[in-house]
């Protein structure tokens, strides 16, 4: 996993801009009376009728290398207490089990480089394949004899120590490539099965016997099969290992495998699982399809007591999306078994529908209303637990547990185009207290919602006859534009929106493709009818040469629409002291101030200065927990400062992607909102998935006495204590410091008559700014005056 900051935060990277430009952006509270969506009330759907069960494969192989000794230590300090460790088991020359991913160890170990000399050639199925061989090593070999761990808990992180040196020459590291190597040290060593049950006395302990299927050539070959050609049994191990160790599940793909030691363990022994591999996949011992196979239930039953199934055999996807769900669920309880769903992640294989938000993804498996699996095994089994105990069957009225603002960005953005009809509506329906209305003014002076004065970046105007009307505003951007104030509110209507996508380019992640152009645009009028607003407006450009006063056309329609100060409570939000200084002069609404930059720290005289004009602040994630190579660094103390001066902190912006959080938050949004709500006590929060934000702050387990772990503040900088030395991230310089001179900005220029052309022409650089150094053209800054029109709270 890689995390992008820089297209999350672009003012991280550019100078504090000249405040000649303004945006303004509205934002209205909803009525408390809209709620969340209808969830099923209903008993759990599982055949037990108990809550499904959290099975953490290979420990939380989401963040670690999968088996590793910290991955399975971290399930314990993240997870739900009844948690199930995962082990695959592989079997080493001398006959040891190991928990190893795979019969084949390069992608999964340093073997290479401990044993360059000992790749080997097997027949797998009839087909060569050269790798290291867990087979061809004896438990020596791979130093299974490992170093006694301390396991130290730290806040809700449990760190595994070595209490003294141990050589290994192998070591387990991440399978995934796309996932974090920071973690890939000498420390993962490989364990036996005994090892893992005795160190970490598991609540309940999965054994899983699979078909290996290697990652380069596709096929499959049985267990048992493969190692008798090296005079090894999988059954007598597990025979022998279960009078030491309590084997709770027993999981294989073979119906072979389970004939053979049926009955072996006696009436104590464990469940047995059968594992179901893609449908077009052959089941050897049958020369049956496992598609076939799903349609004989009954024969499954005759065997074993539950099913492992692919996520997509109850409810398949096609193009990412999901497609009605199946019976298998209902049809595997009729025939009494259980059902465990497999290939949960919060980092890949997610369907749109889901809008990047695995919570929601777990909640559509146990409480739809139809049915519920019997439990999940997963990367991540932290979001898991949290979505089993926390989340589910959370009613519409559902009361608040946590006391935040949920305010939207451009509306429910990322399910829809930003600003539209539809994101708007989306953001209603979802649960947000606060919509926002990124102001922007027509040539014909009509105020609407659109998050950039650059129509380019937020409608298609490529195949539009408007494309040879862009012109070149310095003070924006150096780049020819099409501009909101190029063009009459009728010609803006005619323009078809765009999703955003911020992480397309680098990462190949997409929101809703079947709704990239869907919506319409909105007046502010017709936003204030809707209770929800937000907008971006360059006031001071406009002012002066456009001859156009965006400050008083909002203010006007806020009147026209009913928002007057004697019924009403308003904010309105600016990074820009000069425009709340003239909102405060024209009304009684409350003011809100955007900080901008990301800063590590505000002067209290910077904070005294706000107070004479805001009455709360806007800052960045980032201000609050910095980061570097993807990693937490601290946490700064900016919130408490700013509310001991009575200045409530929102903080933006808010996304579900996983990409844009840092590793910390375990690729998991309402980790992330957690960990700022509660462990910053930030008073709201600005996103652009208004449902994460919004089901968090009715989640049950926070109004418990004793917090569980999973719903615990992660702790600021925790895991760089076990991030391989090699890995660990350079020093940066700090943040800056607020200061007061960053406050003070000139008055607004007057309204001038607005000229003939549409043309804009260039601002003067000759002005000073409050440092005194004289300002440059604005195209050097990014977005770097925008003006907030910041809540409309109704009363």
């Amino acid at each position: 996993m890689i995390t992008s900051y820089m297209q999350d935060n672009p003012s991280m990277f550019v100078s504090r801009a000249s405040k000649f430009l303004l945006s303004v952006l509205v934002l209205i509270q909803l009525l408390p009376t809209q709620l969340l969506a209808q969830r099923s009330k209903s008993p759990w759907q599982t055949l037990t009728g108990e809550a499904p069960l959290v099975i953490a494969r290979g420990g939380f192989s989401g963040l670690f290398p999968d088996s590793s000794f910290n991955a399975y230590s971290f399930v314990a300090s993240t997870s739900a207490p009844d948690a199930v460790l995962w082990c695959d088991v592989q079997l080493t020359k001398d006959g040891v089990g190991i928990c190893f991913p795979y019969v084949t160890m390069y992608n999964d170990s340093n073997v290479q480089g401990a044993y360059p000399k000992k790749k080997n050639s097997y027949l797998l199925n009839g087909v060569p394949t050269q790798d290291w061989f867990t087979v061809d090593f004896t438990s020596k070999d791979l130093n299974t004899v490992f170093c006694k761990f301390n396991l130290t808990l730290v806040a809700s992180l449990s760190l595994c120590i070595c209490s003294y040196k141990s050589f290994q020459t192998v070591a387990v590291t991440r399978g995934v490539l796309s996932r974090s190597n920071a973690f890939d040290n000498t420390q993962n060593v490989i364990s036996t099965v005994q090892e893992v049950a005795s160190e970490f006395k598991p609540a309940g302990f999965w054994l899983n016997v699979q078909t290996t299927l290697t990652r380069l050539l596709i096929f499959f070959v049985q267990h048992d099969a493969f190692y008798t050609q090296h005079n090894l049994s999988m059954s007598s191990f597990l025979l022998t290992v279960s009078k030491t160790v309590i084997i709770d599940y027993l999981s294989s793909p073979e119906v072979s495998f389970f004939r053979n030691i049926g009955g072996r363990f006696g009436k104590t022994g464990p469940k047995f699982v059968f594992r179901f591999l893609d449908k077009d996949d052959v089941e050897v011992s049958t020369n049956q399809t496992y598609g076939s196979l799903m349609k004989n239930l009954t024969f499954i039953k005759t065997f074993a007591s539950g099913v492992l199934v692919p996520k997509s055999y109850i409810w398949p996807v096609k193009d990412q999306y999901l497609l009605p769900h199946t019976s298998f669920v209902r049809d595997a309880h009729t025939a009494g078994l259980q059902v465990y769903g497999s290939g949960f992640a919060n980092d890949f294989d997610i369907a749109y529908n889901y809008s990047y938000d695995p919570l929601t993804e777990y909640l559509s498996f146990m409480d739809n209303g139809d049915f519920s699996v019997d439990g999940f095994l997963s990367d991540f089994p932290s979001t898991a637990s949290s979505a089993v105990d926390c989340f589910s069957h959370l009613g519409s009225n559902a009361s608040t547990q946590v006391d935040f603002l949920v305010i939207s960005k451009n509306g429910a953005n990322g399910d829809y185009p930003g600003s539209t009809d539809l994101a708007y509506s989306k953001a209603i329906k979802d649960g947000a207290d606060i919509l926002d209305c990124a102001v922007q003014m027509s040539s014909d002076g009509i105020p609407f919602c659109l998050n950039s004065t650059n129509l380019g970046e937020s409608m298609n105007i490529v195949q539009t006859p408007f494309r040879n009307r862009s012109t070149t505003v310095p003070e924006f951007n150096s780049l020819a534009g099409l501009y909101s104030f190029n063009l009459a509110w009728s010609e803006i209507q005619t323009l078809t929106p765009a999703i955003s996508n911020p992480y397309s380019r680098n990462f190949h992640m997409f929101r809703n493709p079947r709704e990239r152009s869907s919506g319409k645009l909105v007046s502010l009028s017709e936003f204030l009818n809707l209770a929800n607003n937000s907008s971006s407006l360059h006031a001071a450009y406009l002012r002066e040469k456009q001859g156009l006063d965006v400050v008083k056309a909002v203010l006007d329609t806020l009147k026209e629409s009913g928002y007057s100060n004697a019924t009403k409570r308003v904010m309105i939000q600016s990074s820009n002291s000069s425009v709340l200084v003239d909102i405060k002069k024209q009304s009684r609404y409350e003011t809100v101030y955007q900080v901008e930059e990301t800063i590590r720290d505000i002067q209290d005289s910077a904070i005294q200065d706000i107070k004479k004009f805001a009455d709360a602040v806007v800052v960045g994630r980032f201000s609050l927990y910095p980061i570097s190579a993807s990693f937490i660094t601290g946490q700064t103390n900016l919130v408490e400062r700013l509310q001991k001066f009575k200045l409530p902190v929102y903080v933006e912006t808010f996304r579900n992607e996983f990409v844009s959080q840092a590793y910390d938050f375990l690729s998991d949004a309402t980790v992330e909102i957690n960990t700022h709500v509660t462990g910053a006590g930030v008073s709201g929060t600005i996103t652009e998935f208004p449902l994460t934000a919004a089901r968090y702050k009715r989640n049950r387990c926070m109004a418990r006495k004793d917090t569980p772990v999973y719903m615990i503040p992660v702790r600021p900088a925790g895991l760089l204590e076990i991030v391989s030395p090699t890995f660990l991230p350079p020093a940066e310089a700090p943040n800056p410091v607020f200061t007061d001179a960053d406050v003070t900005e000139p008055p607004l220029p007057p309204v001038t008559a607005k000229a003939p052309t549409t043309s804009p022409g260039p601002l003067p650089t000759d002005k000073k700014a409050p440092n005194g150094q004289t300002r440059v053209t604005l195209s050097v800054f990014l977005s770097a005056f925008d003006v907030v029109l910041a809540s409309l709270l109704l009363l």
